[in-house]
């Protein structure tokens, strides 16, 4: 599987369960096997966005039990902080150790989270409210302080984009400039012909950015 094939290069698998077409009650079980052997955490894709008794029910049950395997999920602060409680009860009820994060801005073109005036301030203000929970953004940069993981999706090696709107961002642009933490990468690797390898540039090319944005912030305080 993909899972096994670049576990070993990753820190985080993220999944879309509902694109999956032979999913099974045992797929979420064989992904938590991996993830542990290899040492990443599962972050399912799911983007949840009604209401907080909805999602609560959505993330517990139905198909995919998607709290019962998955360590991170993601969530539109649109419904307001209701469903940034519905979460957490539902994964309280699950027994399960897992974190939000909120999507704040995303890195599709004209998309309405990164273009609304105070939206991303608003996503800000909600995670500090529900900081037990919520860990961190999906972001398209750092928009605010070191308490807060910042996730940025939309990275290729090429700076390019789709047919669809997707616009992309190299390893070295999002850590070095944007100063985010970590970096998504999709069809970057797992349409390559070698995803293990391809995988392995990615890390490595991510990890010297942020080395050298470590470097380059010690000498500015110095």
């Amino acid at each position: 599987t993909l899972a096994e094939s670049i576990g070993s290069e990753i820190c985080i698998l993220k999944t879309h369960a509902d694109i999956i077409t032979d999913w099974n009650p045992h797929t979420g079980e064989k992904l938590r096997e991996i993830a542990e052997r290899h040492k990443f955490l599962i972050f399912e894709d799911r983007k949840f966005a009604d209401i907080g008794h909805t999602v609560q029910m959505q993330a517990s049950s139905g198909v995919h039990r998607i709290l019962h395997w998955a360590d991170i999920i993601n969530a539109h602060p649109v419904p307001g902080p209701g469903i940034i409680h519905g979460l957490e009860k539902a994964s309280l009820q699950c027994n399960r150790s897992v974190g939000l994060l909120l999507l704040a801005q995303m890195s599709s073109a004209g998309n309405l989270a990164s273009s609304l005036k105070g939206y991303a301030d608003m996503s800000v203000d909600m995670a500090k409210n529900n900081e037990s929970f919520t860990f961190g953004f999906i972001s398209m940069e750092r928009i605010s302080g070191d308490n807060f993981v910042y996730m940025t999706p939309g990275v290729q090696m090429d700076a390019l984009g789709d047919s669809l709107g997707q616009q992309y961002q190299t390893p070295a642009f999002v850590i070095e400039d944007r100063k985010s933490d970590v970096i998504i990468v999709g069809r970057g690797i797992y349409k390559a012909d070698n995803p293990r390898a391809v995988a392995q540039q990615y890390r490595e090319a991510a990890w010297a950015a942020y080395q050298r944005r470590i470097t380059n912030q010690a000498g500015q305080k110095g």
